[in-house]
């Protein structure tokens, strides 16, 4: 790698480790930096999700005090998040990913919009069942969140976008939407990466300097995400969703 390789690859992995903390889509930095280095698209994705592991194991912990009210509710979403990451990422290397990357930009979109709307879905659902701290798991949900595992284990663009957006619409407070949204990611990576290890599909080169800069901004968006006023992390998750759902479409 050139020098100007590596400043490229620490740039991008601060830009996703904190972007994926705050508001999901650090694959959209991270991924392409990799691309542009000369990866092949499979190798580049599979050493991205492990790059992006550490960041999402550390903005977990950095928000874990919106997570200790939930106790065994968070079982269920665990266990489909394991499920669906294992899935996802035995999908990728038996497959690939050309079939799927052209459904990026359509998923992208719906969860944009699940997002933005959330706020009156949320009441709509509201209306429907009594007002409770943890929401209750339903077929409907815990099946939604499996998907959502099976993408972010896949390939994993705007995979939090699509979390955030499950998780307003349950009920949650977006605080804790979002730290929920980085502790099951970190589920998700922790067996993609193992999967794609176990594989020999990651460059280890290119991953030890992405990770650098993944660690870093991932607890830097950990920490600031329990900081900013709830109407702004909404506006910064949903021009996310917007940016990448347009740049997807473009090169796809």
């Amino acid at each position: 790698m050139s020098l100007s390789d590596i400043l490229l690859l620490v740039l991008a992995g601060f830009a996703a480790g904190g972007m994926n903390a705050l508001a999901g889509g650090g694959t959209f930095f991270s991924f392409p930096a990799l691309l542009a280095i000369g990866l092949p698209p499979v190798t580049a994705n599979a050493t991205n999700a492990v790059a992006l592991w550490p960041a999402s194991l550390s903005g977990a912990w950095a928000a874990r005090s919106s997570l200790r009210p939930l106790g065994r509710y968070l079982l269920p979403l665990l266990l489909a998040g394991l499920a669906g990451g294992l899935l996802g990422g035995l999908s990728l290397l038996v497959g690939g990913d050309d079939v799927f990357r052209r459904m990026i930009p359509w998923l992208l979109l719906v969860a944009t919009l699940l997002f933005a709307f959330s706020p009156w879905l949320g009441r709509l659902l509201a209306a429907r069942r009594e007002e409770a701290e943890r929401p209750p798991h339903t077929p409907a949900s815990l099946a939604a969140h499996g998907l959502v595992s099976v993408y972010g284990g896949y390939f994993g663009a705007g995979m939090g976008i699509l979390q955030l957006a499950a998780f307003s619409i349950e009920g949650h407070p977006l605080v804790r939407s979002n730290a929920l949204k980085n502790l099951i990611s970190a589920v998700i990576y922790s067996v993609a990466s193992l999967t794609f290890i176990i594989a020999g599909r990651v460059s280890w080169p290119e991953l030890l300097v992405l990770l650098a800069g993944t660690i870093l901004g991932g607890y830097a968006g950990g920490a600031l995400s329990q900081k900013l006023p709830a109407r702004w992390l909404r506006v910064l998750v949903i021009a996310v969703g917007g940016g990448m759902t347009l740049y997807y479409f473009c090169i796809t």
